[in-house]
């Protein structure tokens, strides 16, 4: 089941989803660059499993390896967005909160990238103590709780970001944020019980 196909299908849809999203975020901004985005690799990864599945004709489960290991370089690889500061582009939006970080730029901003390394963290440890435990959830449905999970903490974060809107007040993130929560709770409730 995981041939050398999965993972060329995986490796592929994670770098176009990573580059198109990120580079997406300074067209949205009117300009181009090449970026990329950890939210973008894991939408893409997720289309080009599913496409491979599909054309194979497996229907369970094969992402719970990686939900772990995803969790955990999201709590870690955060800190490295915090450290690069304005240059990465992941700077939160000014605020007058005690926990504010000036990133060189004399203006106190919510620290977005710590949000999201403590919520990845939480389900970090919560999936591996429940791993260790057979916890049905994550025993069988361990990816897709990843997915809704760092669908939800993102959506939440984006707002307090900078990245221009798509659709209302959501930006491109919401949008794919919203999808990864659709796909968890859909693959879920489609899941043998």
């Amino acid at each position: 089941m995981a041939d050398g196909g999965y993972f060329a299908c995986l490796a592929a849809g994670a770098i176009v989803g990573a580059y198109l999203s990120g580079s997406f975020t300074f067209w949205g901004q009117g300009g181009f660059a090449l970026a990329h985005s950890v939210a973008g690799a894991l939408v893409g990864a997720i289309v080009g499993v599913e496409l491979y599945k599909l054309a194979r004709g497996i229907r369970m489960s094969t992402g719970i390896v990686f939900a772990g290991p995803f969790a955990g370089g999201v709590a870690v690889g955060r800190w490295g967005g915090l450290f690069a500061g304005l240059a990465d582009q992941t700077f939160g939006v000014a605020t007058t909160l005690p926990w504010a970080v000036d990133l060189g730029d004399g203006i106190g901003r919510h620290p977005v990238q710590v949000y999201e390394s403590l919520a990845m963290a939480a389900f970090f440890v919560a999936f591996v103590v429940s791993l260790r435990a057979r916890a049905p959830w994550a025993t069988g449905h361990g990816f897709y709780w990843l997915a809704i999970t760092y669908g939800v903490q993102r959506f939440m974060w984006e707002f307090l970001k900078p990245y221009p809107a798509l659709i209302g007040p959501f930006n491109h993130f919401h949008l794919m944020c919203l999808a990864l929560v659709v796909y968890g709770m859909v693959m879920i409730r489609r899941a043998p019980k």
